[in-house]
């Protein structure tokens, strides 16, 4: 009976350790396939990551690529620019010499005409006042008495009216002396 009773109480402990490792089985069953799902996840999320450190990779490139494009269209323009700088420079210095090449040109052009002008204007002064000396000459020495004498009745006649002489005729226009 002993051996009855043992059994008795064996038979619920071995059905109670049957549960017990029928539910551990299960938990393991759901730990593998939940690290199943883990390992799936965890590949899903590593290849995202490589794609995008890809993708960073590939704008990385693009945008380095890009940037070196415009380094250098920069440094064209600049290169064409301090060139045109350059040009533009001795352009500037080379109409500065001629705009003063033309200024002292056209002082010396102005000072020649003042000479010739005040030459001209003596000249025109000189020949006026022969005009005037053979147009009107001097009363002589008979004449200069003749007209102290009259004094009283007024001398207002002129040399000219005195010998009777004819008003001057002019034999070129005004203006057209040649010199």
């Amino acid at each position: 009976m002993e051996a009855k009773s043992t059994h008795r109480r064996t038979v619920p402990e071995k059905e109670l350790l049957q549960d017990h490792l029928a539910l551990r089985r299960d938990e393991a069953r759901r730990a593998k396939a939940s690290e199943e799902q883990l390992r799936q996840r965890l590949q899903v999320l590593e290849a995202e990551l490589e794609e995008a450190r890809s993708e960073g990779k590939a704008i990385y490139a693009e945008m380095s690529r890009q940037c070196r494009a415009l380094q250098k269209e920069m440094e064209i323009h600049s290169r064409k620019l301090e060139e045109e700088v350059t040009g533009l420079r001795e352009q500037l210095e080379t109409c500065q010499r001629e705009a003063e090449a033309a200024r002292q040109e056209a002082e010396r052009a102005l000072g020649e005409r003042d000479q010739t002008l005040a030459k001209l204007r003596a000249h025109v002064a000189h020949m006026e006042a022969k005009y005037e000396e053979i147009l009107h000459p001097g009363p002589t020495l008979g004449q200069a008495e003749s007209c102290q004498a009259s004094v009283g009745r007024g001398c207002a006649e002129t040399s000219r009216q005195v010998q009777g002489a004819a008003p001057p005729v002019w034999t070129q226009p005004p203006g057209s002396l040649k010199l």
